[in-house]
């Protein structure tokens, strides 16, 4: 589907000089409006010579840290304080954006598992489509900006795949440094079946990375600061910020993976969830990771989590409220 052009058009040229603000048009014929069209927000600033770096958030609409921050940098970034080209898309899948929700109330489709889209399909995929083959084609670099959502908590984390190409995979390192979160994290080979925007990025040839920025559906000031200022080291680090406008990483991130997903723990039964962790926990294999309840039935015992392999507690399940299946942690272990 690749090969086949978008049917989203944007208002502008990402080739002229200055700063332009608008809408990408996403046709979408309904009931209340025939010939009408979604409007997804975007903002383009190109000034100079250098090169071109793709900002997103909104990719699951109940993500806030990343909107903020990218909400913040298109109202303050100017020409002048650029050299090359910033595109900044912040409402990635506008519908889930607008309702604050993981996945599109029109379709109920998660952007972040689905790219490279489809260019005929219903709206998620068309924007999934529109990113890799247009967006992502313009970039050099990008950043795709996340956090744990409505039912996750991370502490505040880079992320990435792990990928074939070592030189790939030390450049990706090397700018995750330079972002500057606590803690960095490799996802196992297989997560999301290749539909995701890192993977998405490695076949348009954008150097990027993501990131879990905090969660719980709320926007901390701790999370906000990382994140903020995550994204103007890069942009300095890359060469488009002209002037630094934080200071450097002094700290090391924390480099971790999760060899298989044997580092995440699932809910085995339905009940309310007591955790007996913390995130930042270190916990081994066989720990207690917490207890499921029942209060339909409260004259039976509840069933006790543990983990399955040794790591620290990178995010935890937020809601108490649990079905078999649900994630209620993950762990990383220090990348070799």
């Amino acid at each position: 589907m690749t090969d086949q052009p978008t049917k989203l058009t944007v208002p502008f040229d990402f080739n002229a000089p200055g700063k332009q603000c608008d809408y990408v048009r996403l046709p979408h014929s309904v009931h209340r409006s025939a010939y009408g069209w979604l409007p997804l927000p975007i903002v383009c600033i190109n000034h100079g010579e250098g090169p071109t770096i793709l900002l997103m958030s909104g990719t699951h609409g109940d993500e806030y840290e990343g909107q903020v921050t990218l909400t913040r940098l298109a109202r303050e970034l100017e020409p002048q304080d650029i050299a090359g080209r910033v595109i900044i898309f912040p409402m990635a899948n506008y519908p889930a954006a607008k309702a604050g929700l993981r996945t599109s109330p029109i379709d109920d489709i998660n952007l972040n598992r689905v790219f490279p889209g489809d260019p005929g399909g219903s709206p998620t995929l068309m924007i999934a489509h529109f990113i890799e083959t247009v967006l992502m084609k313009m970039a050099d670099f990008g950043l795709d900006l996340h956090s744990g959502g409505s039912s996750l908590h991370y502490l505040p984390t880079t992320v990435s795949a792990t990928y074939e190409d070592e030189t790939r995979n030390h450049k990706v390192r090397e700018m995750m440094q330079v972002f500057g979160a606590p803690h960095s994290f490799f996802f196992p080979r297989g997560h999301a079946g290749g539909g995701n925007s890192n993977h998405a990025s490695e076949r348009s040839g954008m150097l990027s990375f993501t990131t879990e920025m905090g969660g719980s559906g709320t926007v901390t000031p701790h999370c906000l600061k990382i994140c903020s200022d995550g994204v103007l080291r890069v942009l300095h680090h890359i060469g488009i910020l002209k002037t630094s406008r934080v200071p450097p990483n002094d700290a090391t991130s924390r480099m971790l993976h999760a060899p298989t997903f044997d580092y995440f723990t699932y809910a085995s039964e339905l009940g309310l969830f007591e955790p007996t962790v913390e995130l930042g926990d270190e916990v081994k294999a066989g720990d207690r990771a917490g207890f499921i309840h029942t209060p339909e039935t409260p004259w039976q015992e509840p069933t006790e989590m543990t983990f399955t392999s040794d790591g620290l507690v990178l995010c935890k399940r937020i809601p108490g409220r649990v079905e078999r299946g649900d994630c209620l942690f993950h762990l990383g272990t220090d990348l070799a």
